[in-house]
C-alpha cells in the first residue's frame, strides 16, 4: 500500500476528543470494511486512534467506491484533453462545448450492488444520484441512459430483477420530467449473481453556467438542501460496492436508500436558479458517502476547512448518532457553499421551490475537517477532528498483482470447426437453409427488439428528442428555454459494450466497445466528442481478474487515443462477484457526439422500395464470441472479432460524412448477430422487406452471422447511388452492393426466405413474451 504525496498536516482543533478502545478500534475498522495496515495509515494520519465517527468516515472514504484505490493508477493511461473538453475527470461530472456557446456534462455511473438487494430502488435512486451530478455542474438534465446485465431469462429471479430495475429507472426519470433516450440490455450466465445497472445523464447548460465544486473563503457558510437525513443507506452504495456477494449478506435491503424524484425536480429547479443568480459558491451532491463525502471533496479540492454541526442537519429518526448523520446516504441532498450576504436569498428560493434548507458548518481557513455535535458539551463537541485532505491525499493506493487467466488460452484456441460441420451437414436442396437460425437469432434474448423496455419509460418528455430509442443512437436538440432558447444544433448518445468479448481478449473488447459506440454515433451523422465509462470488473485482489481490468483499460486508452477522443468522466465498479465468481469484464461506454443541423440525421430504417443496400465494410470469417456460436451450439469461445483501427475510423468517417450531405435513407451497424440480422432489423423497421446476395466466398453461416467489426449497412436513394460509390471508391473503403429494398419478405438469396410478419412478430415480441408470459408456458 502507498499514499500520496509527502505534505503539511494541519494541527488538530480538539484536545479531548473521545478515541475509540486502542484494543477494539482494530477489529472495528476490519468490519467496517478496512484492512489492518489501511487502520494504521487512519492512525498515522491522525497521530492517535480514531473517533467512532472518524472510523466511518474514513472507511467510507477509504472504501474502494470512493477512494478508487485499486484503480487510480490505471486510469491515469486514459487521455482526458481534447478540443471539446471544459471539465475533465476530477468534478462530479465532465463537460463538453457543442458550439454557439452551449455546453453538454455527462456522467456514468453504477449502482451494481444496491440494484441486485431492491432492483426498483436501486435502479430509480441510481438514475437520481447521477442526474444530481449533472445539475451539480450547472446543467439542465436532459436525457438519461442505462446500461444493464442480468442473468438469463430462464431464471425467475433474473426476471424479476430486470422487470424492478425497468421500473425504476422509468419511474424516477418520468417523475422528474427527464426523457429515457437509450441504453442497451444483455443477458448471460456471468451476471445471474451480480446484476450490473449503470445509469448515464445527460445535460445543457451555457459554457458560462459550468460551476466546479471547489470550496474556498473563509466564513461562507456550509448550506444543506433537500431531503432530511435518515438511516436509510447507512452501509449503502459506498460499502455494498467495495465487497463481493456472499452469504452474509442476505437481508440487506435497509442498506438501499428510497428515492423521491418530486422533490429532486425542485431541487433541480431551485439549485439551477441560484446557480445562474451566482448565488452559490461552490455544490455538490450528497451521494455515496453522504455528508462526509460532499464536504471532505469540497473543502479538500479548495485548501479549506470547513466545519459542520451534526445537529443543524434535518434527521427524520429519532436518536440518530454523529456518525450515522455523517454517512447516511438518503437521497435527494445536496451540499452548497453560500456567501452569508446570500443566504436569505438562497433560503427565500428554496421554500419557493419547497425545498427544505438550512446552514449545517462553516468554511474555515484551519485545514481540518471538524464535525461538532452541539448537543454535547461545548468543550467536548468535536466528535471528528481530520485533515481537510486526508480522505483524498492520504487515501491508499495500490499496485494489484496481476495473472494471465489460464481460461483464456483455452478458449482462445478453441477449435470451431464444429460450427463450420453443422452448416455443411444442412440440406443442399433447400432454398432457405438458414430460416430456423435467423428465426432463433432474431427471438434471442441478446438480440430482440427492446421495445418493452423503452415503452415504458418515456423518451419524448421535454420535446427535444429527435431518435428516440430503437435506433443505433438518441439524437437531441441542444437548448435551454430559460437560457436562450433552442438551437438547431444536437447531440447524439449511446452506450455500449460487449461483455462476451472482453471475457475473451479484455484488450479488443475494450476497443470494440468503444468502436461500435463510435459507429451508433456516425449512422446518425455526429462526430464523437468524449465518452465517459464504467469499468465493472471483480475482485481486484484476485490477479486474474486484475489482468482483465488492466488489460481492458490499456486497449480503451489506445482505442481513444488514436481516434482523439478523451474519457472525461467515469466510474470503477470492482467486487461484482457471488460467491467468488466474477461477472464478465464489462467496461461499459457512454459516448456523446455532436451534430451541426439535427434536420441532417439518419435513423436505421429502410425507407423506399428501390433503395439500393450496400454493406459498408467487409465481413471475415469470424464467429469467436458470436451470439450465434452461444445460442445455436452453447459455447463460448474463440477469439473476438479483429478490429482495425484505421479502417473503423474509414468507414465511419465515410458514413458520417454521407449522412451530413444528405445522401443516405439509412445507415444500421452491424454487431451482434451480424448482418444478416442488421439488415432484419432495418426491415422490421421500416415495414419493407428486401431481396439481398452476399458473400459466396465465405461459409454460409459466416456470411451471415459473423460479428466482424467497422461494418454499417445503409440505403441509397436510386439518385444518390453513383455519388456514393464514388466516395467509397475514392478512399478505397471495402464495400459491396448487396441487394434492394421492397416487397413483403426478407430474402438473402440461397439461404433465407421468410415473410417479413413472420421475422417482425419473433423480433417485436421475444422479450416481453420472456419476462412476463414465461411462468405461464
Amino acid at each position: 500500500m502507498s499514499t500520496s504525496t509527502e505534505r503539511t498536516i494541519p494541527a488538530p482543533i480538539a484536545s479531548n476528543i473521545e478515541i475509540l478502545d486502542p484494543e477494539i478500534a482494530p477489529k472495528a475498522a476490519v468490519e467496517l470494511g478496512l484492512t489492518l495496515e489501511e487502520y494504521q495509515g487512519v492512525v498515522a494520519t491522525q497521530g492517535r486512534v480514531p473517533s467512532l465517527t472518524e472510523l466511518y468516515m474514513y472507511s467510507l472514504m477509504w472504501s474502494e467506491h470512493c477512494a478508487y484505490k485499486h484503480s487510480k493508477k490505471q486510469l491515469k493511461y486514459f487521455p482526458t484533453e481534447g478540443a471539446h473538453v471544459l471539465q475533465g475527470p476530477g468534478e462530479n461530472a465532465g463537460v463538453i462545448s457543442v458550439g454557439e456557446g452551449w455546453a453538454v456534462a455527462f456522467k456514468m455511473e453504477s449502482h451494481n450492488h444496491p440494484s441486485f438487494y431492491d432492483p426498483f430502488a436501486g435502479s430509480a435512486t441510481g438514475v437520481g444520484g447521477c442526474v444530481r451530478d449533472i445539475f451539480t455542474m450547472g446543467a439542465r438534465p436532459i436525457a438519461s441512459l442505462g446500461s444493464l446485465r442480468f442473468g438469463t431469462l430462464d431464471k425467475q429471479r433474473q426476471r424479476e430483477l430486470l422487470a424492478g430495475a425497468v421500473a425504476g429507472i422509468g419511474s424516477y426519470g418520468d417523475g422528474l420530467g427527464i426523457p429515457t433516450v437509450g441504453g442497451e440490455v444483455y443477458f448471460e450466465e456471468a451476471y445471474e449473481g451480480n446484476c450490473l445497472i449503470n445509469a448515464m445523464s445527460i445535460g445543457v447548460m451555457r459554457e458560462e453556467d459550468l460551476t466546479l465544486a471547489v470550496a474556498s473563503g473563509a466564513g461562507n457558510y456550509a448550506v444543506y438542501m433537500g431531503e432530511s437525513t435518515g438511516r436509510d443507506g447507512i452501509g449503502g452504495a459506498s460499502v455494498l460496492a467495495s465487497s463481493e456477494f456472499n452469504e452474509k449478506d442476505e437481508g440487506k435491503e435497509h442498506s438501499v436508500p428510497q428515492g423521491n424524484p418530486t422533490l429532486e425536480k425542485d431541487l433541480i429547479e431551485a439549485c439551477l436558479e441560484l446557480l445562474r443568480a451566482g448565488k452559490f459558491v461552490a455544490l455538490s451532491d450528497m451521494g455515496a458517502a453522504g455528508m462526509t463525502c460532499a464536504t471532505s471533496e469540497m473543502a479538500g479540492r479548495g485548501g479549506v476547512g470547513i466545519e459542520v454541526d451534526v445537529r443543524a442537519v434535518p434527521q427524520r429518526e429519532d436518536g440518530m448518532q454523529p456518525f450515522e448523520v455523517m454517512v447516511s446516504e438518503s437521497q435527494e441532498r445536496m451540499l452548497a457553499v453560500v456567501k452569508p450576504e446570500d443566504f436569505a436569498v438562497v433560503q427565500e428560493t428554496c421554500a419557493r421551490w419547497n425545498v427544505p434548507c438550512v446552514r449545517v458548518g462553516t468554511i474555515t481557513d484551519t485545514g481540518r475537517f471538524i464535525v461538532r455535535d452541539s448537543q454535547l458539551p461545548p468543550d467536548a463537541d468535536i466528535v471528528a477532528d481530520i485533515p481537510a485532505e486526508a480522505f483524498i491525499e492520504d487515501a491508499p493506493v495500490y499496485d494489484p498483482a496481476m495473472t494471465r487467466p489460464a481460461y483464456l488460452n483455452e478458449l482462445q484456441k478453441m477449435d470451431l470447426s464444429f460450427v463450420y460441420e453443422a452448416d455443411e451437414a444442412l440440406d443442399s436442396e433447400d432454398a432457405a437453409p438458414y430460416n430456423d437460425a435467423l428465426l432463433a437469432l432474431l427471438a434471442s434474448a441478446n438480440i430482440c427488439s427492446r421495445a418493452w423496455i423503452y415503452n415504458q419509460c418515456d423518451s419524448e418528455a421535454l420535446g427535444n428528442t429527435i431518435i428516440a430509442p430503437g435506433s443505433d443512437a438518441a439524437v437531441i436538440r441542444i437548448g435551454d428555454a430559460s437560457r436562450g432558447g433552442l438551437s438547431n444544433r444536437g447531440i447524439a448518445t449511446s452506450t455500449d459494450c460487449n461483455g462476451r468479448y472482453c471475457y475473451l481478449d479484455p484488450y479488443i473488447g475494450a476497443q470494440i466497445a468503444l468502436a461500435e459506440s463510435m459507429r451508433n454515433l456516425a449512422c446518425v451523422g455526429a462526430e464523437p466528442a468524449a465518452i465517459t465509462d464504467c469499468l465493472n470488473f471483480g475482485n481486484p485482489e484476485k490477479p486474474e481478474v486484475f489482468y482483465t481490468f488492466h488489460k481492458a483499460v490499456r486497449g480503451l486508452a489506445a482505442a481513444c487515443e488514436f481516434f482523439g477522443v478523451p474519457v472525461i468522466s467515469g466510474n470503477v465498479s470492482f467486487y461484482n462477484e457471488s460467491y467468488g465468481k466474477a461477472i464478465y469484464p464489462t467496461p461499459a461506454i457512454g459516448i456523446v457526439g455532436v451534430i451541426e443541423d439535427v434536420s441532417r440525421v439518419a435513423t436505421s430504417t429502410f425507407k423506399k422500395a428501390g433503395d439500393t443496400i450496400i454493406l459498408v465494410g467487409e465481413t471475415l470469417d469470424e464467429m469467436g464470441g458470436s451470439e450465434y456460436l452461444k445460442l445455436r451450439h452453447g459455447v463460448v469461445g474463440g477469439i473476438p472479432p479483429v478490429l482495425n483501427l484505421e479502417l473503423e475510423g474509414d468507414v465511419q468517417n465515410l458514413v458520417r460524412d454521407a449522412v451530413c450531405c444528405g445522401l443516405l435513407a439509412s445507415a444500421h451497424d452491424c454487431s451482434e448477430g451480424g448482418v444478416a440480422i442488421a439488415l432484419a432489423e432495418s426491415c422490421i423497421a421500416g415495414g419493407l422487406g428486401a431481396t439481398l446476395a452476399l458473400d459466396d466466398d465465405l461459409p454460409g453461416v459466416a456470411s451471415l452471422f459473423s460479428e466482424s467489426q467497422s461494418r454499417i449497412v445503409i440505403s441509397v436513394a436510386d439518385e444518390n447511388v453513383e455519388v456514393i460509390l464514388d466516395m467509397l471508391a475514392e478512399r478505397a473503403v471495402p464495400y459491396s452492393v448487396i441487394g434492394e429494398v421492397g416487397g413483403d419478405r426478407f430474402v438473402i438469396e440461397g439461404k433465407v426466405d421468410v415473410a417479413l410478419d413472420e421475422i417482425a412478430a419473433i423480433y417485436c415480441g421475444s422479450l416481453e413474451k420472456y419476462v412476463c408470459h414465461r411462468d405461464n408456458q
